[in-house]
């Protein structure tokens, strides 16, 4: 078709998405980036976040990743995660306990290579929270 964008969403854990889209919504390292067919060429890195993919006549199916590589082609876009879920079977009461450890891991540290990780590890909750409550609004 053309008015619509092949998607690949995958992590080391497996394939999450295949299919045709009419937009897809990415978090770019340099924000969050909106790719529609025939896009031209791109190559960047994803950060902690939500990536959105439209298909016509269909809602939006919502996917979170940690971080990861996004390529896109004219007619393809490719999300190269390094962690990722689909934001319905993300566990709220797990990415709630990470922020709280990762709060108190911030808070707790002296060395930066911690103080890294720890914020490292709460930007990642802090991600997954927000693909549960964007999943929460798209359901009411």
């Amino acid at each position: 078709m053309a008015g619509t964008i092949h998607v690949d969403i995958v992590s080391p854990e497996g394939q999450l998405f295949a299919g045709e889209a009419t937009m897809v919504f990415a978090p770019a390292a340099l924000g969050e980036i909106g790719i529609a067919p025939r896009h031209a060429p791109l190559l960047t890195t994803l950060t902690a976040g939500v990536v959105r993919v439209q298909v016509e006549g269909q809602d939006e199916h919502t996917f979170y990743v940690g971080g990861g590589a996004l390529e896109v082609q004219p007619h393809r876009v490719s999300v190269l995660a390094d962690t990722a879920a689909r934001a319905r079977d993300l566990d709220e009461a797990a990415a709630q306990a990470a922020k709280a450890r990762a709060e108190e891991a911030v808070r707790g540290r002296t060395d930066r290579i911690d103080i890294a990780e720890a914020q490292a590890e709460l930007v990642k909750a802090i991600a997954q929270l927000r693909a549960i409550e964007r999943l929460r609004k798209k359901q009411r």
